[in-house]
């Protein structure tokens, strides 16, 4: 009997291909990683698959690695399986042609992501997978979580039967890190799918002593080409495969699937041709216009490769007028993108005669929502379609965009939509991910979590997208109309537009250290106006105070998580505490006794610390706000970096790329960022110092430093950037001083714990008490005359007064790299050449 379970793509893909596998042949590559760390993770708590056995996992040194092991096993007759995205799959194309050649069953599990081209994005969309179509593989496409799971079990049956490899794909991160509620078919089920007899016939032709063959011979022009086409009548049984494995498969779990499938109006005039998570976008648009009396559809691909024009034509509507085929690729120089020419081709010996076009869509997870595939029925609608058409960007080059002027909300009624902002390690992301697997697995409510990050591994931006309602939801975009709003950094209110389609009578939580009445000059003006207008139901909570006091440090989670559960009353709160208690068990069990009571201590306290916040008539009226003051500053800092740092990239055209299309970026730009998210930082204790220079040697991200003035610049100095008489010879009547960059500081503490003095001369002290202050400070210090010349910069102490030229990097907090990069670039960054830092 199937069960349903909350859980993301990565998960579903894995647990279908735990099922058939007996060697794993592993190589972690972003997004796919999760799938190979729970095959992992399974078989090391002696998990079966349908023959009886543990799965045998090898992690190799590198994807090309885990190609080489995949295809060496296979040759031994043993049912393998690789789980890979973006330059790893690329790593594995050698490989691929040789299993592929010589008709070896095997899936390869692919989180679709972009290749590194002008610039390394590890974000998804289709490039890879497409890079891949001509090496032999079929492939099959994943639209949500719940085809995971089920595309993944047909790949396997599919493969073994057919003989030929296959590639199970679908979108990373907006797929494989999508968290829904699925339907997840039993072992004992899924096992009845499989040919054993094909099962055997593989074992049979591996290599082994007992029945020697030669394998892999080296072939002349006189018989290569005939060899080449022998395997064809292998390629043409695959569609009908594929279509009786989809057949058996809706009698098992009475889910339907074909080769390629229709959805929208049976006299459907316009129709897009797409594949991957852009099909449920589409579906709901689809409903949308229906509706509405429009006669729209979308025939959503499933078999890629082997691409079947009969199975194609069984499910496109005869009264079709035009047609817009979607990828989710770029192909520079080709006549149009991979699907589009695929679809082409195939009318050219039709009776059916539409207009085709082509367009580009979701490249590094570009956003993508119902409103801009309503432009592309708008489009498909005019007199002369655009061909060769962007969506989701603005295109004022080569104006390949389409106009989006509509924007509709497609989300099924009754829909509850939040949004949670934190930052990357605070623990926000693990709790939501928590908190819908509880509304999902004890509610019956359909659920749907999606995480958004910028690239830091951790202290960067993120956004959880959550959605729950009685209705099943198709909807793979950010969330826009919102019905709760939760903030876990004061900060943000500086930066971020953080209410933007917050719904009237909606509610915002923020975390902050301000009281009620310091609210009046801590929130922005815009901000305050909004609340007013809209009615909005605002909280406060002190999380970092009560994290602090328990000992989870910067760990506000479980104290906003719980505040959510007791505000949203998506479930009786006793009933959610109780099992965010249970989970709490289960994630830090290991960890102590100790660690488990912290954070139970602040599930309970997130229930009462919040304080509602009776907002003033006043908050209303149009406030005046001043004009910023203009800093000189680089033009890429202002047309770019700033736009971006403020979530706000994705509105900038593609003319703000010019003269930079190789991917070249000015040095220096992370000086501007400024992100402000150390919630302790480094005071300076003056008198303890004995000016060891050890706390700007460890520190990662540059953030500490030592300054030495001279008599004019300590008389023009801030009244608190106070200095000691510096210590040696070569400091001669110089004044010392450790300045810290308190908007660039991580808060890890290196400094603090390496401070040798007997006192300390560092100490973590509250962020919001210096961080005004000692910005002023910071921006005086970097005026100051470089005075390095003057010490043997081949000391600790004397290389920590040159300039770094790695500063403010995005790395963790107390990474043990960045300080030995920063380290060499003191030394000898004036001569060096840093290749590959991506």
């Amino acid at each position: 009997m199937a069960k349903m379970k909350t859980m993301d793509g990565n998960e579903a893909a894995a647990h279908a291909s735990y099922a058939f596998t007996e060697v794993a042949a592993i190589f972690p590559i972003t997004p796919s990683s999760t799938m190979a760390e729970f095959v992992d993770e399974w078989a090391a708590h002696g998990r079966k698959n349908i023959f009886g056995q543990i799965v045998k996992v090898a992690e190799m040194q590198s994807e090309g690695g885990a190609a080489g092991a995949l295809h060496g096993s296979l040759q031994a007759g043993a049912l393998t399986t690789t789980y890979t995205a973006s330059q790893g799959l690329l790593l594995m194309i050698p490989n691929m042609y040789k299993i592929a050649g010589e008709l070896l069953p095997c899936v390869f599990h692919v989180s679709a992501r972009a290749l590194a081209t002008h610039a390394l994005s590890i974000f998804g969309d289709h490039q890879d997978v497409m890079s891949v179509r001509a090496t032999g593989f079929a492939q099959l496409s994943s639209h949500n979580v719940q085809e995971a799971m089920d595309m993944g079990y047909i790949a396997h049956v599919v493969s073994i039967k057919s003989r030929i490899p296959f590639i199970h794909f679908f979108d990373g991160f907006r797929t494989s890190h999508e968290i829904q509620k699925i339907e997840v078919p039993e072992y004992e089920e899924v096992a009845k799918l499989v040919d054993m007899e094909a099962v055997q016939t593989f074992r049979n032709n591996a290599l082994n002593p007992e029945h020697p063959v030669l394998r892999g011979t080296a072939q002349n022009g006189d018989v290569y080409f005939q060899g080449r086409e022998a395997s064809n009548t292998f390629y043409d049984a695959v569609p009908d495969i594929v279509e009786q494995s989809m057949k058996e498969y809706k009698e098992l779990t009475g889910r339907e699937y074909h080769p390629f499938q229709y959805y929208g109006a049976a006299d459907a005039e316009h129709v897009i041709v797409a594949m991957g998570s852009m099909c449920d976008t589409i579906e709901e648009t689809v409903d949308y216009l229906v509706a509405r009396g429009e006669k729209v559809g979308v025939i959503k691909v499933h078999l890629y490769r082997p691409f079947s024009s009969d199975y194609f034509f069984k499910v496109l509507p005869k009264t079709v007028k035009t047609i817009a085929v979607l990828d989710r690729t770029k192909e520079p120089g080709a006549t149009g993108e991979p699907l589009y020419l695929d679809i082409k081709d195939i009318f050219y010996t039709s009776d059916l005669k539409p207009v085709i076009v082509g367009g580009r869509y979701g490249l590094g997870s570009k956003d993508t929502t119902p409103s801009q595939v309503l432009s592309v029925y708008k489009n498909l609608k005019a007199k002369s379609p655009k061909n060769g058409f962007t969506i989701g960007i603005v295109d004022d080059i080569t104006h390949t965009s389409l106009v989006e002027d509509e924007i509709i909300d497609t989300a099924p009624e009754g829909t509850i939509s939040c949004k949670f902002w934190g930052l990357g390690s605070d623990g926000t992301v693990g709790a939501n991910k928590q908190a819908i697997k509880i509304i999902g697995d004890h509610t019956k409510l359909f659920v749907q979590a999606y995480f958004q990050y910028d690239s830091k591994k951790s202290g960067g931006i993120t956004i959880s997208h959550l959605r729950f309602g009685k209705k099943e939801i198709r909807s793979p975009y950010y969330v826009t109309g919102t019905n709760y709003i939760a903030c876990a950094n004061q900060t943000y209110v500086y930066k971020y537009d953080l209410l933007k389609g917050l719904k009237k009578n909606g509610i915002f939580v923020l975390n902050c250290q301000w009281t009620v009445e310091e609210l009046e000059d801590k929130l922005p003006p815009a901000m305050k106006q909004f609340l007013a207008k809209n009615d909005v139901r605002f909280y406060i909570i002190d999380a970092v105070s009560i994290a602090r006091k328990l000992g989870l440090g910067s760990r506000t989670n479980m104290i906003m998580q719980s505040a959510f559960f007791k505000l949203a009353n998506v479930i009786p709160v006793e009933e959610a505490t109780d099992y965010l208690k249970a989970s709490v068990v289960k994630s830090y069990g290991k960890k102590g006794q100790n660690v488990v009571d912290m954070n139970v201590a602040a599930i309970d306290q997130g229930l009462c610390a919040f304080v509602k916040v009776d907002i003033p008539t006043s908050w209303a009226d149009k406030v005046e706000t001043k004009a910023a003051v203009a800093f000189k500053e680089p033009a890429y800092v202002t047309n770019f970096l700033r736009p971006v740092n403020a979530m706000e990239g994705d509105d900038l055209p593609v003319s703000i790329f010019l003269g930079c299309e190789d991917g070249t970026v000015p040095l220096g730009t992370a000086a501007y960022e400024k992100r402000g998210i150390a919630v302790v930082v480094p005071e300076w204790q003056i008198e303890n110092c004995i000016q060891c220079n050890q706390c700007s040697y460890v520190c990662p991200h540059a953030t500490i430093r030592p300054f030495l003035l001279d008599e004019e610049e300590a008389k023009n100095a801030p009244k608190t950037f106070v200095g000691k008489k510096a210590i040696g010879k070569e400091a001669k009547d110089l004044q010392f001083r450790v300045q810290v960059s308190t908007l660039d500081c991580t808060g890890c503490g290196n400094c603090a714990e390496v401070c040798p003095a007997k006192v300390k001369a560092l100490v973590m002290k509250p962020a919001a008490e210096q961080m005004e202050q000692q910005a002023e400070n910071w921006e005086y210090a970097v005026t100051l005359k470089n005075k390095s010349k003057l010490f043997d910069v081949t000391t600790v102490k004397g290389s920590q007064f040159v300039q770094p030229l790695l500063e403010f990097n995005g790395a963790c907090p107390g990474c043990g790299e960045t300080a030995y990069v920063k380290l060499i670039t003191q030394l000898f960054g004036d001569r060096m050449m840093i290749a590959n830092a991506t």
